[in-house]
């Protein structure tokens, strides 16, 4: 295990990573963990440091859908405008007249599997030039904003057509608070964290969090790292289930091991083992995950994970098609937040890992070398 704290090591010394927390684990416990580097000036990052996670929020935000599916309170392919009937206003952009937006309707029906698969038509402005294009003609706010108007975008294809990357768990987030009666915070507490022991986890910084939440950097021009201020709103009109969530590594293990353990941990049932099983299957068919081609560079690089091999989606996860040599099996399960939070768990192989900074551009290829080394030496 020494090798992967090599691989941290080396990242800080290089400035490849401003700091690092990462941990592996089985379904068993933790197997091996380790720091790196300072989270804030002056203070080590240590194994309980608070995360801004992004997008790693997402499969906790299907999780809470699959709870409602496990209960037979909706389904997969229950139409999103059945449970939130505001949807159905939402259009697909087909181009611009000028500068003025061209919107109609789409020719296909929005499900819950759409959103929760990012086949909805929902796309992120940060990898679609129309949406800013689109934001900037018509003042729409981004779903960072919090407000609930931010929740209309407009989607660039047909539900179903492909798959592209944008906002759909946030209306999924909703549906759940729509069939449940509970806000999405509270849900996500009473079903999620506290039966998993996730004392860490929250959508908002609790003053016990506050003294260990590390500041984000930024790769500045000359290739430094600067300080740079990115958070999702406090107290906002909507808890985005696509964003909102500040957690450690050792709670997001507890999350990941909960997989492992066919939806059980310690004794608490989260979810049943035929609903697990659903959730980690490909839920999009023939489609596959490709290339995303940022728009905003400071913000994001291209981002693909394992470039040329078959991924597919379940309904909470990026799923691998094929064994990637040295590393996760087929059926490995993993995603990441913006500011190069990234997690996986391997059900072939009973390993889960979480290798967590908060560092800009998302994915770019000196945090890639990173996450590629340290995956290999927890296979190796």
């Amino acid at each position: 295990m020494k090798q992967l704290q090599t691989v941290l090591d080396r990242a800080v010394a290089q400035g490849d990573v401003p700091f690092a927390v990462a941990m592996t684990a089985n379904a068993r416990g933790i197997t091996w963990s380790g720091v790196a580097g300072e989270r804030s000036a002056g203070q080590a990052a240590t194994l309980d440091t608070v995360f801004r996670i992004f997008s790693m929020t997402k499969a906790v935000g299907s999780t809470a859908a699959m709870i409602m599916i496990d209960r037979g309170k909706f389904a997969m392919d229950t139409p999103v405008a059945e449970i939130l009937p505001e949807f159905a206003g939402i259009k697909v952009l087909d181009g611009f007249d000028g500068e003025m937006p061209r919107l109609r309707a789409p020719r296909t029906q929005a499900t819950l599997r759409h959103l929760a698969t990012h086949t909805s038509g929902f796309v992120y402005e940060f990898w679609n030039a129309d949406i800013p294009r689109y934001m900037a003609a018509t003042g729409h706010p981004t779903v960072i904003s919090g407000l609930k108007a931010s929740m209309n975008y407009p989607l660039v294809f047909d539900p179903g057509a492909r798959w592209d990357y944008g906002i759909g768990i946030d209306w999924l987030g909703r549906a759940v608070e729509a069939v449940d009666g509970r806000r999405i915070d509270q849900f996500c507490a009473e079903e999620i964290f506290q039966p998993l022991g996730m004392v860490d986890t929250g959508f908002e910084v609790s003053a016990d969090m506050a003294p260990r939440l590390a500041g984000v950097k930024a790769r500045g021009e000359e290739g430094q790292f600067v300080d740079f201020d990115l958070a999702p709103p406090s107290r906002p009109e909507f808890y985005g289930m696509g964003h909102a969530l500040y957690s450690t590594a050792p709670d997001y293990l507890r999350f990941l091991r909960m997989f492992l353990n066919r939806g059980a941990l310690d004794g608490r049932r989260v979810l049943s083992e035929a609903g697990v099983e659903a959730m980690l299957a490909n839920a999009i068919g023939d489609l596959r995950l490709g290339r995303l081609v940022t728009t905003a560079p400071p913000v994001t690089a291209d981002a693909e994970f394992f470039p040329g091999l078959q991924k597919s989606h379940s309904f909470g996860f990026m799923r691998m098609e094929e064994d990637v040599p040295g590393m996760r099996h087929a059926g490995a399960q993993g995603w990441a937040g913006v500011l190069n939070s990234h997690y996986w768990f391997d059900p072939a192989a009973d390993l889960a890992a979480v290798l967590m900074t908060q560092s800009l551009p998302f994915a770019e290829p000196r945090f890639m070398a990173t996450y590629d080394a340290f995956e290999r030496a927890a296979y190796a």
